[in-house]
């Protein structure tokens, strides 16, 4: 088979991974949109009403490790039919709880859809990279497949408002059900294209591994992907780097609305923007990740990162510029600017530390998923920070140029594979 007629049968897998890459957005947004309504609707208070978000972060935590076993004996196929299944349910919850009046229901429903992300994100994260043949290309397939996720990211918290209209007393979970609808309308669809699609397996289990496994006369491996250096660091540089992604928005949001001459109106906007610059920024990633190394491109992001979120903790928050009526915090501006950087961490940071794992990167993946958790830990700490009189929200950022310099080492020196002699085949 020639290289040309590989990559086309290849065509429909890559097809079904950016789906999967724009449902694991849409859904995981879906659980933040959500929570104006169930203050609404649940009475529940600002911090409980993010329990949705933070039952999902709290699933890949625990799903990680396990879904990685999955994807090892059952193989990418079986692992991302198994996962669509369990989205469809979990979203399916969350569509009954306003039906129901339960507060329970809807965050156990948005802890179902999380074991689902996780499953998906351990799916398309290394299937993409092994069809792109892993190095340049492997990374471009993922920074297109983040395009997709961007797009869905974005569709989902602006599809949500526009159901529950201008008027927060009525928001409800069965307003916003027609978005839960199309939800498990995709999941659905997805299954039947999974289902008929053929999707190579390099890294299941083989035949006489499985035999063995089951007759417990497996050799014990004594090597796994902890046993590579630049493997774990990059597992670390995820859970700062989701924690940075995260943080920068959230953290924002909540300081500039707080601010009578901004208020949450202007500050939603702009934080909409860092969202939107995340799309551009995967776009431009993906038209030149052939071309540009992932070290090069995460350096680069990193760096430049550093520099604007600096600059917005220096700059007077009375500095701003002039944007129709409103005056725009130019902090803020240059918070927004960061997703442009952010957009193309994931992608460099997962190829770098894949690179060279061999049959290790299934249970690699499942070590990733798990310390995605960092979305959920940083902006805590981030804000525990804020609240301490002394240092406030915009000094708070300092925790966020700290993980931004781990990120600049990672890809100076973490990123390099020195375990070599170990045995990947």
């Amino acid at each position: 088979m020639t290289k040309t007629a590989n990559a086309k049968s290849y065509t429909p897998a890559i097809v079904v991974m950016f789906a999967l890459f724009f449902m694991i957005a849409f859904v995981t947004n879906l659980a933040g949109s959500m929570g104006v309504i169930v203050t609404n609707q649940f009475g529940a208070s600002k911090a409980l009403s993010q329990l949705g978000s933070l039952a999902n972060f709290i699933a890949y935590a625990c799903m990680g490790i396990p879904a990685g076993i999955i994807l090892k004996r059952k193989g990418y196929k079986f692992t991302s039919l198994l996962a669509v299944v369990i989205g469809f349910v979990g979203v399916g919850i969350q569509f009954l709880s306003g039906y129901v009046e339960s507060f329970a229901v809807y965050v156990a429903g948005a802890f179902v859809a999380g074991f689902s992300m996780c499953m998906l994100n351990i799916v398309v994260n290394p299937m993409l990279n092994t069809l792109g043949g892993g190095g340049n290309k492997g990374n471009q397939l993922i920074q297109w497949g983040g395009s997709c996720n961007s797009i869905g990211g974005t569709i989902a918290p602006v599809f949500v408002g526009w159901l529950v209209g201008g008027s927060i007393a009525d928001a409800s979970v069965a307003k916003a059900a027609p978005v839960m609808i199309i939800a498990m309308a995709i999941f659905a669809l997805a299954f039947v294209i999974i289902m008929l699609t053929n999707i190579p397996e390099p890294h299941m289990e083989t035949p006489a591994e499985k035999a063995a496994r089951l007759a417990g006369k497996a050799v014990k491996d004594p090597y796994g992907p902890l046993s590579f250096r630049h493997f774990v660091l990059g597992a670390i540089a995820i859970f700062f780097y989701v924690g940075i992604e995260v943080s920068i928005p959230n953290t924002a949001n909540v300081y500039f609305s707080g601010l009578d001459w901004v208020g949450p109106a202007l500050t939603g906007t702009i934080i909409g923007g860092y969202w939107f610059s995340m799309l551009i920024g995967r776009l431009v990633g993906a038209s030149i990740g052939a071309k540009v190394s992932s070290k090069l491109m995460l350096l680069a992001t990193s760096a430049a990162a550093v520099v604007f979120v600096i600059c917005a903790i220096l700059i007077p928050e009375s500095t701003a510029i002039k944007f129709r009526e409103s005056q725009v915090p130019l902090s803020l501006i240059f918070l927004m600017l960061c997703g442009l950087c952010t957009s193309v961490m994931w992608g460099s940071i997962f190829n770098l530390a894949a690179e060279g794992l061999g049959k290790y990167t299934a249970p690699a993946s499942g070590i990733f998923m798990t310390l995605v958790c960092g979305g959920g830990i940083i902006p805590f700490i981030q804000n525990t920070l804020a609240d301490v009189p002394s240092i406030g929200s915009m000094r708070s950022y300092w925790l966020i140029v700290a993980c931004l310099c781990y990120l600049i080492f990672y890809a100076v020196a973490g990123s390099k594979n020195v375990n070599k002699d170990i045995p990947v085949e």
